[in-house]
C-alpha cells in the first residue's frame, strides 16, 4: 500500500503554517513527526491533499523551565525527551513512561505534540498528560489560547483542537519532592500498543489515575480516584476495582472489552 497523492508544504515560521491551514480549509493536516500519520495514510484510513510539515518551526521546539512548570515545544521528539536533563530531574513519571513508547526508531521521529494531536486512544502521551495536570498551548488565527489536558480529550482521535490550530507546547508541573508516580501498561509484545495501560500521580492524599488503551479515549476515573485517596491500601484497591465499570471498554481483534477491564484492574 501507499499513500495517495498529496501536496507537500513546509513552512519556515508557525505564522506560515497556520496560514496554509487556513487556506486549505480542513483539507491539510499538519506532519509532526508522521509515526502514525504516514501508516494511516498508506493504509488509506487518512487521504489529506496536502501536508504541512512542520521540521523548520523553530517556534514548536525547545524545552523551556517556566517558574513551576516545563514547557515543551510540540515538535520535541521522544528522544528528545528521554535526554533531556530538565525532563530526567523533573518529570519522572514521563521518564518511566518513554521506553514504553513504540521501538528506537518510531521514539526517533516521533513528537509529542504530534502524539497529543492524533489523540490515538492506546497511545502513552494522552494519559501522562492527563495524569500531570498538563496545559496544552494552541494556536490558530484568532491567536493563542490555553486548554487543560481534562478538556483536550474528546474521543477516538478527537481532540478540542480547531483544523486551522496547531499545538504549540505543552505545559507540565513538575514534580514535587512528596509526589509519587506509577506506570504500567500490558502489550502482546514490548513496543506494542497497550492492550490496556495505566498512569498514576499521588499527591499527599490524592491520587490522579488514567487509563489508556481500554476505551475511545484516554481517561481519567474520578470516582476510582476519590475511593483510593486517603486509602491507599492494598484493600482499598480490591474494593475499588468494581468502579472501573465506569469506563465503556471496546473491544477489538486483540483483546474482548472483558478482557481488557480485567486487565485494566
Amino acid at each position: 500500500m501507499k499513500a495517495p497523492d498529496f501536496d507537500y508544504l513546509r513552512p519556515p515560521t508557525l505564522t506560515a503554517a497556520i496560514a496554509l491551514l487556513v487556506e486549505h480549509d480542513g483539507d491539510a493536516v499538519a506532519l509532526a513527526g508522521g509515526q502514525s500519520l504516514m501508516a494511516m495514510m498508506n493504509f488509506r484510513v487518512a487521504a489529506p491533499e496536502a501536508l504541512i510539515d512542520l521540521a523548520d518551526v523553530t517556534e514548536l521546539q525547545g524545552i523551556t523551565r517556566l517558574g513551576d512548570s516545563l514547557r515543551i515545544g510540540a515538535m520535541t521528539r521522544y528522544v528528545e525527551l528521554a535526554h533531556a536533563p530538565e525532563v530526567r530531574a523533573d518529570l519522572p513519571l514521563l521518564i518511566m513512561a518513554l521506553p514504553h513508547i513504540a521501538h528506537d526508531a518510531i521514539r526517533n521521529r516521533g513528537t509529542i505534540g504530534g502524539s497529543l494531536a492524533l489523540a490515538d486512544p492506546a497511545a502513552e502521551m494522552p494519559a501522562l498528560m492527563l495524569v500531570l495536570d498538563a496545559t496544552i498551548e494552541v494556536a490558530g488565527p484568532d491567536g493563542t489560547r490555553l486548554i487543560k489536558a481534562d478538556d483536550f480529550f474528546l474521543g477516538i482521535y478527537e481532540t478540542a483542537l480547531a483544523s486551522d490550530e496547531l499545538i504549540v507546547a505543552v505545559h507540565i508541573p513538575v514534580a514535587r519532592p512528596e509526589q509519587r508516580f506509577a506506570f504500567h501498561e500490558l502489550a502482546q509484545r514490548h513496543g506494542d500498543y497497550a492492550l490496556a495501560g495505566v498512569a498514576v500521580a499521588q499527591s499527599g492524599a490524592h491520587v490522579r489515575i488514567a487509563f489508556f488503551g481500554v476505551a475511545d479515549r484516554a481517561m481519567r476515573l474520578r470516582t476510582l480516584e476519590s475511593a483510593l485517596s486517603n486509602a491507599p491500601d492494598g484493600a482499598a484497591v480490591q474494593a475499588a476495582l468494581p468502579l472501573l465499570d465506569g469506563i465503556e471498554f471496546n473491544g477489538d481483534t486483540r483483546a474482548s472489552a472483558g478482557t481488557r477491564q480485567r486487565l485494566a484492574g
